[in-house]
């Protein structure tokens, strides 16, 4: 089975491809040479990733499925969830988003936060979402090299180390996205 992957970010195909089965080709759109952005103009996770996977599959006809991701910090009302990639700005710099994050919890003893992410697929037309949810809490200084976004960061409830700071294929496990991706393996699955 053929999949588009509506997104230009490579580390997300990464953490995908070791959960997918091989029977799943996916491609993303880089590799289709589709270099523009697609505009995430909705306030909610769930309308972005409909409105990143809608105009993909209207311009391509393709099976196709499109995420959006945001960090959900208890303390913060739910910041940065949607505008999490643009929190310190529109130009969605990691190092800057965790600043900002840091800078607004100073101080703050509730450090409960969440990962979620959404899946809007689209096979033959027909719109499927899954999420995946992983709580955990903000860290008071960044840990660790690995990851991206806001890993060095969050830590998830169990563990003692930062997403950062775990091995891809442990986070690929228990992660927002790993749990979201094992519901669409699940999904796709069951179709066949």
């Amino acid at each position: 089975m053929k999949l588009i992957f509506a997104t230009h970010n490579p580390n997300k195909v990464i953490e995908l491809n070791k959960q997918l089965p091989s029977s799943i080709a996916l491609s993303d759109l880089l590799e289709l040479g589709f270099n523009e952005e697609i505009p995430e103009t909705e306030n909610t996770l769930e309308g972005n990733a409909i409105l990143k996977a809608t105009y993909i599959y209207d311009k391509t006809g393709n099976d196709v499925f499109a995420d959006d991701t945001g960090l959900e910090i208890e303390a913060l009302n739910g910041e940065p969830g949607v505008f999490s990639a643009r929190y310190a700005g529109n130009n969605k710099n990691a190092t800057d988003n965790i600043k900002k994050v840091l800078k607004n919890m100073e101080g703050v003893t509730n450090r409960k936060a969440q990962f979620r992410t959404v899946f809007a697929l689209i096979i033959a037309g027909k719109l499927q979402l899954l999420e995946g949810v992983i709580k955990g809490s903000i860290l008071k200084q960044p840990q660790g090299d690995n990851g991206f976004g806001y890993d060095p960061i969050f830590c998830p409830n169990g563990y003692t180390q930062s997403f950062a700071e775990i091995s891809l294929d442990e986070k690929s496990k228990i992660s927002h996205r790993g749990i979201a991706t094992q519901k669409l393996v699940a999904f796709l699955k069951n179709r066949t």
